[in-house]
């Protein structure tokens, strides 16, 4: 699981990375905001652990910027200030859970991962997606047009499960390489046209309603 702490009391953050990494999490650290905000637009976090009083952006403002930048991470605040208001102002402002220092480090880690749980819960991939006459079942890895079953490699699989997820939404190669393939853009590598076009021949090229469209200069996208 992978964590940012956010917390500008160098000893409390050396100690929670300590011991969180000593349980086996993969934690990053900031000791401020405006660090933690560029760890964030780069990187992809399970849980942030967010301080509220930092010595430049505060985790109040750290919290609302994400939230209307559409990042919904699991954020758990920590603070001294443990009033009523306080509380209700953190949470107002997007955080998912809120811990007032001092405070037991079993505790901590027994909210991070009900955090990381109910993330995993909330977005849990669909089992079985419907687009006009196809019917893909994520766990049967099977894939339908009307009553025929179209066999599918594991690769073309994986990409058109993840266009389908994404219905309606352009995906640039780039999205689909780094999602379908785990590797950055490569400008040299033709390897995600070759799938769409080994799909659309599986997929389009026998029905007369299409449903793998590409938009020019941007990628492609599942749609009616």
């Amino acid at each position: 699981m992978k964590l940012l702490i956010v917390e500008d009391e160098p000893n409390l953050l050396s100690i929670l990375r300590k011991g969180l990494t000593e349980k086996n999490y993969e934690v990053s650290a900031a000791l401020d905001g405006t660090t933690a905000m560029s760890m964030l637009a780069s990187n992809t976090f399970d849980v942030v652990v967010l301080d509220v009083m930092l010595p430049d952006i505060n985790g109040i403002e750290i919290c609302r910027r994400l939230r209307a930048a559409g990042n919904f991470v699991p954020i758990l605040m920590l603070t001294a200030l443990d009033s009523s208001e306080n509380v209700v102002t953190g949470l107002n402002a997007g955080a998912d859970d809120y811990m007032a220092k001092p405070f037991k480090f079993t505790e901590l880690e027994a909210r991070i991962n009900a955090l990381a749980r109910r993330a995993q819960q909330e977005h849990r991939p669909p089992e079985i997606i419907t687009i006009e006459d196809m019917e893909i079942d994520r766990l049967a890895k099977s894939v339908k047009r009307g009553e025929d079953t179209i066999s599918l490699t594991a690769k073309e699989f994986k990409l058109l499960y993840y266009l389908a997820k994404n219905s309606g939404i352009i995906l640039s190669r780039e999205k689909i390489l780094d999602n379908v393939w785990n590797i950055n853009f490569d400008m040299n590598t033709n390897v995600v046209d070759v799938y769409i076009n080994y799909l659309r021949k599986k997929i389009d090229k026998p029905y007369s309603t299409k449903l793998i469209h590409t938009i020019k200069g941007l990628g492609y996208v599942v749609k009616p």
